[in-house]
């Protein structure tokens, strides 16, 4: 079955797409190889594509990458609720159920981490590894300032914005391709690598705007069930990514106080949107620790 995006992938390539019902709400997947099952879980403002040089890899690895489109993210159906972390990972907990897999790794970036740490969490003894890169967690790291440095707003502004009633879709209807473009160009270290436009064209798409700032406005029910959630460490080992020129070591020391079994990297010369941005990069951390040397 082929796919619009399916003109971005690395060549070589070979993905399927798959769609499930989880819920009466159609969930939408790209899976490539066979293995080992990895579920990879992207963030706002992307959708699976951001995972297809990853895929490719783990492919070529022995794994079975599932790559999927969160529910209101691009080919997934779009609710009216349940964008908290807990109701989105036992929704994607259901996915990987239906797909036959009863225990799994899962990697996360930017939303996809908060979804990612509530799913490990949630399910302790189905999650076997976690990676999580290029976020923090509401409810566990410390809430940043208002008059943060420049440099940092203009990777926090947006959490307020996108969680106002009503006004972001009214103002950014028929602008996503400003708005959106004007993200991807702050957030990139190394723009080029970025397959903006398929994102935006996604986010445009009726109700694109609504359910991807759902996600913001969950965040008072998500940082409540993370004040649950931290009470106890997750024991599975975990993996803590951060980009030179986006979070840092801020996914790292998020993790620290929150799992038994950390490790962490800085990935230099890249941005926030390290899966594309620096895939090599990324994929020379994450192969050796999802594999049992590692």
């Amino acid at each position: 079955m082929t796919h619009p995006h399916d003109a971005y992938l690395p060549p070589g390539a070979d993905f399927s797409h798959r769609y499930v019902m989880v819920n009466g709400a159609r969930l939408h997947c790209a899976i490539a190889g066979t293995g080992t099952p990895v579920l990879l879980i992207p963030g706002w403002p992307q959708t699976w594509l951001t995972w297809r040089h990853v895929m490719h890899a783990l492919a070529s690895q022995g794994y079975q990458a599932i790559a999927v489109d969160p529910p209101g993210t691009g080919d997934s159906d779009r609710p009216l609720g349940g964008y908290d972390t807990g109701a989105i990972a036992a929704t994607l907990h259901q996915l990987m159920a239906q797909l036959g897999h009863a225990r799994y790794q899962v990697v996360g970036h930017d939303i996809g981490m908060w979804v990612a740490y509530a799913l490990a969490s949630d399910f302790p003894g189905v999650v076997t590894r976690l990676a999580l890169t290029e976020a923090v967690i509401p409810g566990l790291a410390p809430e940043p300032t208002l008059f943060a440095p420049a440099e940092d707003n203009i990777f926090l502004w947006h959490f307020m914005f996108n969680r106002l009633p009503d006004l972001p879709e009214a103002l950014i209807a028929g602008r996503e391709q400003a708005y959106l473009t004007y993200m991807f160009d702050k957030w990139s270290h190394r723009r080029d690598r970025v397959a903006a436009q398929a994102y935006i064209d996604a986010y445009a798409a009726p109700g694109g705007l609504r359910a991807g700032f759902a996600y913001y406005r969950a965040i008072p029910e998500t940082v409540r069930q993370n004040g649950e959630r931290a009470r106890a460490p997750l024991p599975m080992p975990v993996l803590a990514i951060g980009a030179e020129h986006a979070t840092r070591d801020a996914p790292l020391l998020t993790m620290q106080r929150n799992a038994l079994d950390v490790r962490g990297a800085i990935i230099a010369d890249c941005g926030h949107f390290v899966t594309e941005e620096c895939p090599e990069e990324f994929l020379a951390h994450l192969l050796p620790f999802l594999s049992r040397e590692g």
